[in-house]
């Protein structure tokens, strides 16, 4: 994954470096207050040559789909075969304080990417619009929801090519996702934080203030489905804040919360991850980015 934070004039050796280490896909991220998607999307594509880039996400309240498809076909033309397009509903509160949150999110979610898909495969939608033949790409992109209600994952099956899942992934949540996504020949790409170092739990210590936020109530479906699901809620309940619950936590679960050990420990952990479902696995780097991809690339070897 690309940060959302990263300096600006190191964008472009972060996208050159990975492609370079030799990772299949860079993901950027479009958070309220931060970089667009489109505009970091277009970047990465244009200093690299191989890389997939997945775009997560473009909130849907956030464009109209005439234009966001626009957009999209522009990418899939100029870089065919390697633009993946992630759309999902926003963060709430982010889509409240700009407007844009819809009084129906998932009809909104819905009528947005099956516009959007109708535009790049060349059709027409109400009111006559379409994409002039000329800007209709002959592979249009994947179109994947960043979700994670069950609602929301059963429309994700039933309109998408694939789903987001963000962090944290275990397999225990990756196979409950796919149970409410219902859906065959369908992508699950996961979000995980990684550190990989020589001392496994030197890893364990560098990701854990990475995990923070993963105790408050909107991460509770990635942690349902684990057997200590009740325990670390009780942990989270005890502790004031989500600096003192990453340090509590005990290693064996920052090791299923993340993708943190050895080279060998998390490239395990990424086959257990695609066992149960998970197409590509996504690190986000903690600490120095462009560092980082030194220490993440030897699970490639």
């Amino acid at each position: 994954m690309l940060p959302r934070d990263i300096d600006p004039a190191r964008v472009v050796d972060f996208a050159v470096r990975a492609e370079q280490r030799g990772f299949d896909e860079l993901w950027v991220v479009e958070d309220l207050g931060f970089r667009g998607g489109i505009a970091q999307a277009a970047v990465v594509l244009a200093v690299t040559e191989r890389i997939r880039v997945g775009i997560g996400i473009l909130p849907a309240g956030a464009r109209n789909a005439a234009f966001a498809a626009m957009e999209l076909a522009t990418l899939a033309q100029l870089f065919p075969g390697r633009v993946h397009a992630g759309i999902g509903h926003g963060m709430p509160d982010w889509m409240r304080s700009v407007g844009a949150w819809p009084d129906r999110p998932l009809r909104a979610l819905e009528e947005h990417v099956t516009t959007v898909r109708t535009l790049l495969d060349g059709g027409a939608v109400d009111g006559g619009v379409r994409l002039d033949a000329s800007s209709v790409p002959a592979d249009p992109p994947p179109l994947l929801l960043g979700v994670r209600g069950p609602k929301s994952l059963a429309l994700s099956g039933r309109i998408a090519d694939g789903t987001v899942l963000a962090e944290p992934v275990t397999p225990e949540y990756a196979q409950a996702a796919l149970g409410r996504i219902a859906a065959s020949d369908h992508r699950l790409v996961a979000y995980n934080v990684g550190v990989v170092a020589e001392d496994a739990s030197a890893a364990v210590a560098a990701v854990r203030p990475a995990l923070a936020a993963i105790g408050e109530p909107d991460w509770a479906p990635h942690i349902a489905p684990l057997p200590f699901a009740a325990e670390f809620a009780a942990l989270r309940a005890r502790c004031a804040d989500g600096a003192e619950f990453a340090r509590a936590m005990p290693d064996a679960w920052v090791r299923q919360l993340a993708l943190a050990g050895t080279a060998a420990e998390v490239r395990a952990r990424i086959d257990e991850l695609a066992a149960a479902g998970v197409h590509s696995s996504v690190f986000i780097p903690v600490g120095d980015p462009v560092a980082a991809l030194s220490s993440l690339a030897t699970v490639l070897e």
